[in-house]
């Protein structure tokens, strides 16, 4: 018989719990406002005035041009839209790098869409923005998708030519790309706007069709002033390289439309003629709805990521319900591994555990840090994912791999490279999200963005660093005191307490995603309820993909 002193006992525990979940929800979904609230300001690319000039000239912004094309109701990924967020603040910054991209529907067809901002100094190029149109493109050749260019550029900044004009990955690696998946089958369009200057002219001719509005577009290798200025020809933009001069008389382009929304029209005409692309052949049954509802994944980390929880139960909001099988369960508890279907596709989850686990010896937190037999469980799990030919979804909150004697003497560091090998070397598409931390060589074994997963996300909570923020801060704290004695300066406890707060600020600002972001070391922040839709999505992307190597680990050691 349950005592009443009992009953009250449980009934205290469960309003404990359902407090520590509000709690929890209340931390996370302000985390994401946070960031909501920074891409809002971003999405405004060069501000009102500039975007007033556009409407002036009868032209869409980057982001209505997109949303014009793409089709109605349908998901529009935006990739790196936090590229180059507070850098570049001497020139008056570079919201989203200038330009506009993502994975949308046009025609029903999954393509990829990169749109230059004109708002932003006149779209010119800065370093993130051949970065990220770089990446857009890698994405295309890694997944086969078809590309849309919305072209309205004034072409490379020049203050940062230097930057972004000779070395392999700058610039010009766009128009070789262009080469490249114009050979692989890739459908390239270019839809021009605006201006297409100097190296930029080549990229809507290298594309397989190239379109022009009247009035607006404009292709050529040098402009009137330069044109002048060189062999001393007068001449204006429409004459020297305008939608009729390319279409009547250098053949250069292939369509010219008076509005843009007539142009972006014969876009979706053109894309709903492509023939359908053979498949990777990933399966996919009906999807069945998680088990958890949507609103739960809010709830399930603590503020600053502070307590242990069960990264099962975040696995349980993504999965579809029921369709979960973990693989060697009582072994390497530190990462789990698991069979299961997102939005009906097969997955493999690779994800870091940090719950309190009872065990003979008591009770251990495992917080994110990798064992020997975490790691050999997870290298042997991806090399059957591998085997099988199903896609693997890591779930990053990594603190790195145990360290210390008995760690060391145990083999840590070859177990971790076996897993970095399985990782390295595994051939079936892999997407990662960071939902917490990203620390040393564990941001490398759970697929970081030096791993070439196909597509990397990260919640309001990711950090990513070498280490966490305090141990970091207290070793660049004796490294410097210990520079500063040796020079036979005395340092007091005063000094120290403000270095090391001058420290920890400076580390904690470079482990924030939104700092990640805009480097493009991942491809977006994303709001945590919408995990399980980017993953279809980037599985979706994959599949259109039929080349797929065969899967080969080369040495390591056993």
């Amino acid at each position: 018989m349950i005592t009443f002193t009992y009953f009250a006992y449980i009934q205290k525990m469960i309003a404990d719990m359902d407090l520590q979940f509000n709690k929890n929800e209340d931390a996370l979904k302000m985390a994401w406002s946070q960031v909501r609230q920074k891409l809002d300001k971003i999405h405004e690319g060069g501000g009102a005035k500039a975007a007033q000039k556009q409407k002036e000239k009868n032209k869409l912004t980057a982001r209505e041009r997109i949303s014009y094309l793409c089709d109605k109701d349908s998901s529009f990924i935006e990739i790196g839209a936090f590229a180059g967020y507070e850098m570049y603040e001497e020139y008056g910054g570079c919201p989203a790098g200038g330009t506009v991209s993502g994975v949308g529907y046009v025609s029903g067809r999954q393509c990829i869409i990169v749109a230059n901002d004109q708002t932003v100094k006149a779209g010119a190029w800065f370093p993130i923005t051949g970065k990220k149109n770089l990446r857009m493109q890698e994405i295309a050749m890694e997944n086969k998708l078809p590309v849309i260019y919305i072209v309205d550029s004034a072409g490379v900044f020049l203050p940062m030519q230097d930057e972004i004009f000779p070395d392999k990955e700058h610039f010009g690696r766009i128009f070789r790309n262009n080469a490249k998946m114009s050979a692989m089958g890739i459908t390239q369009i270019a839809a021009v706007t605006g201006a297409c200057v100097a190296g930029g002219a080549y990229l809507p001719i290298m594309s397989d069709e190239t379109l022009m509005v009247e009035g607006a577009g404009s292709i050529y290798l040098a402009g009137p002033y330069l044109v002048k200025a060189a062999i001393g020809e007068e001449v204006d933009g429409e004459t020297l390289g305008g939608a009729a001069t390319h279409n009547e008389l250098s053949g250069i382009a292939d369509y010219k439309f008076p509005t843009e929304e007539a142009c972006l029209d014969q876009v979706k005409k053109i894309m709903s003629k492509l023939g359908k692309p053979a498949d990777a052949g990933f399966d996919r049954i009906a999807p069945v709805k998680p088990a958890a509802e949507k609103q739960e994944i809010y709830g399930i980390m603590s503020e600053g990521n502070s307590k242990p929880y069960d990264m099962l139960k975040i696995i349980n909001c993504i999965a579809d319900a029921d369709s979960f099988d973990e693989f060697k369960m009582d072994y390497g508890k530190t990462i789990v591994c698991g069979y299961a279907r997102i939005d009906g596709w097969a997955v493999g989850f690779v994800a870091n555990q940090r719950l309190i686990v009872k065990s003979r010896k008591g009770e251990m937190q495992l917080g994110g840090v990798i064992y020997n037999d975490s790691a050999d469980k997870a290298a042997r799990f991806i090399m059957n994912c591998n085997q099988k030919k199903i896609p693997l979804v890591f779930l990053q909150d990594v603190t790195g791999f145990m360290v210390g004697s008995r760690s060391e003497h145990s083999g840590i560091i070859k177990d971790g490279a076996k897993m970095v090998n399985a990782v390295a070397n595994s051939v079936v598409p892999k997407i990662t999200i960071i939902v917490g931390n990203s620390y040393g060589a564990g941001n490398y074994a759970m697929c970081g963005k030096a791993y070439d997963p196909r597509f990397i996300y990260a919640w309001p909570t990711a950090k990513i660093a070498v280490m966490g923020g305090e141990q970091a801060a207290k070793t660049m704290l004796q490294i410097e005191v210990g520079s500063m004695k040796a020079k036979g300066k005395e340092v007091s406890p005063e000094e120290e307490a403000l270095f090391l707060e001058k420290i920890t600020e400076k580390y904690t600002r470079q482990t924030k995603p939104e700092y990640a972001a805009a480097r493009l070391w991942i491809d977006a922040i994303i709001d945590p309820g919408q995990t399980r839709k980017v993953i279809s999505e980037a599985i979706k992307a994959a599949n259109n993909n039929d080349d797929i190597a065969e899967f080969k680990t080369g040495v390591f050691q056993v």
